[in-house]
């Protein structure tokens, strides 16, 4: 198994207990922020295949098309395309994780289809059943029918009030145009962050592929402001507002605010940032 983190480099992955079984390797995921080109991302899981574990033992390339706690960044069309064609060429499944970027949160059902391809697997939930505890595992019938008849289950599949609320998040997600919504959010984010990296230094990087945003916190020397990014969670809080940092240096600012949103509470929850900025400036 190969899975793409922010790591920067390509080993096996540890945990307290030694090796993970299977020889699982961690791969760069592609930021540039961070000195981590798309080539070379590409370039390190390419030499990983040249070795003499890789081609024989991965089964999978596992990638967030848009990371999540790792910080909102997003991986590119072309990226995705390579990665494709990569396990297209040594036989094995390309796998998206889907949890936080699916169910309309980029303006598409799904990240994935921003690239113009498909996985062999993608898992899904939190906005599948409107944050009930309902999650899915989907895959082409070749993969899916893989293990037989029966093989596959779990104590809490099928929750019929789950699944009740699934059915109704995709009849609002069709009737209300949350696709549209989303992309409409996202300009108004990306707007907004463009404002506050002119008039607030410490701001910067911000990015969005629909309604799934983020900003970066900076310190004077350019670098990951960490401290910056507590207080300004902090103030907001005592705001009324809650916001949630994330990133490999904790600095970032993730928005994710319901798709349902009125554009009125929306620009209210960005003049409580706005206004914990200016405190803390």
């Amino acid at each position: 198994m190969m899975t793409l983190a922010m790591t920067g480099k390509v080993l096996p992955y540890k945990n307290d207990f030694g090796p993970m079984p299977g020889d699982v390797f961690r791969a760069p995921f592609p930021n540039p922020l961070h000195g981590i080109s798309e080539d070379a991302s590409l370039d390190a899981i390419r030499t990983l295949f040249k070795t003499d574990i890789a081609p024989h033992r991965t089964a999978a390339i596992v990638i967030e098309p848009v990371q999540g706690e790792g910080g909102f960044y997003i991986a590119s069309p072309d990226y995705l395309k390579a990665l494709r064609a990569l396990c297209d060429e040594h036989g094995i499944l390309l796998i998206a994780d889907e949890v936080q970027s699916g169910f309309a949160r980029t303006g598409k059902l799904f990240a994935l289809e921003h690239s113009g391809i498909e996985a062999d697997i993608l898992t899904t939930a939190k906005s599948l059943a409107n944050g009930m505890p309902l999650s899915a595992v989907v895959g082409s019938a070749k993969v899916m029918d893989a293990s037989g008849p029966n093989s596959l289950g779990g104590t809490y599949s099928g929750n019929p009030l789950s699944c009740a609320a699934a059915l109704a998040v995709i009849e609002v997600i069709k009737e209300e145009n949350i696709l549209e919504r989303s992309e409409q959010m996202g300009k108004m984010l990306a707007e907004r962050f463009a404002v506050w990296e002119a008039r607030f230094p410490a701001v910067a990087h911000g990015r969005q592929l629909g309604a799934m945003a983020a900003f970066e916190l900076l310190d004077s020397d350019g670098k990951p402001d960490t401290q910056m990014t507590g207080a300004l969670c902090a103030k907001a809080r005592e705001k009324g507002l809650i916001l949630l940092s994330c990133g490999f240096y904790g600095n970032s600012i993730r928005i994710l605010v319901p798709l349902t949103v009125s554009s009125a509470v929306l620009e209210e929850g960005l003049g409580i940032i706005e206004q914990s900025l200016e405190a803390l400036s």
